[in-house]
């Protein structure tokens, strides 16, 4: 049984007299552990699929299971970052991770909480920052604040939706890596199961097991394709192989939908 089953999805809104489909027979799944990214253009509707997923939003048709069971709305079993930071204005960056951390893990102290949170921020590099209200903080930094508060949540799964969109090119570089050392955990407990949208090609090469690409208008999914690179991935040597540049180049026709519905090269298409 997959960890996420995505079943004939599809969404439709209707506004002012005028029908719109976001996402129409979306079907894949996410296997328990599995690292998995969604690319495709802007209105595709990867940020509604994440929001389905997070219970916030509903199918108008179709189901998703998580663990077998459909999902009935919000839930401590999901760690979420959105692109707009979602932080409580009125709480400073520790209490707002501390917060998300009672959700998920009631069982902790409110002194455990705290020093989950400390560590958290820290690791993302706003150590000095913690006492500060997103109002005094940057875009990057609020985002920073919301990706330390989906980690320390430790829940089973991660959803993201551009969680590195707004955050410079070192910090980038850091908070991908944080994130690989979470998902992969200390051998002793189940890797995380990740749903990653973004629109860096880059990115999902490096961070992924297998990428879902989506083609918009309405949303569907196009192709599903194994990232062929073994872990752990060494960012500087394999960006310098022919290999890679072959896999990145054979993703950018399909993103911009250059060629038809077969891919050439090592790589397996699903």
């Amino acid at each position: 049984m997959s960890k996420i089953e995505i079943n004939h999805l599809s969404v439709d809104y209707t506004e002012k007299n005028h029908h719109f489909t976001a996402l129409n027979d979306v079907t894949f799944s996410v296997e328990n552990g599995e690292f998995v990214s969604v690319i495709g253009s802007s209105g595709c509707g990867k940020s509604t699929l994440l929001s389905i997923l997070e219970g916030i939003k509903h199918p108008s048709e179709g189901s998703i299971l998580i663990d077998g069971e459909p999902i009935k709305g919000t839930g401590n079993d999901r760690g979420v970052v959105f692109q707009n930071y979602s932080l409580f204005p009125w709480m400073t960056a520790r209490k707002n991770v501390a917060f998300g951390v009672k959700q998920a893990r009631p069982k902790l102290s409110k002194a455990e909480r705290f020093r989950v949170a400390d560590e958290f921020l820290d690791r993302v590099g706003l150590d000095a920052f913690k006492g500060k209200y997103p109002s005094q903080l940057s875009g990057g930094m609020q985002q920073r604040v919301a990706i330390a508060r989906a980690l320390a949540m430790d829940t089973d799964i991660l959803l993201m939706d551009e969680p590195f969109g707004a955050i410079d090119a070192k910090n980038r570089t850091i908070l991908q890596e944080l994130l690989l050392k979470l998902w992969e955990g200390d051998g002793k407990t189940a890797k995380k199961t990740v749903l990653f949208v973004t629109h860096d090609i880059d990115e999902a090469i490096l961070l992924s097991d297998r990428i879902v690409m989506m083609s918009a208008s309405p949303g569907r999914v196009y192709k599903e394709i194994i990232v062929p690179f073994s872990r752990p991935r060494n960012r500087a040597e394999l960006v310098q192989t022919p290999e890679y540049s072959a896999f990145r180049n054979r993703l950018l026709s399909l993103f911009y939908g250059d060629i038809g519905d077969k891919i050439g090269g090592d790589e397996v298409v699903l």
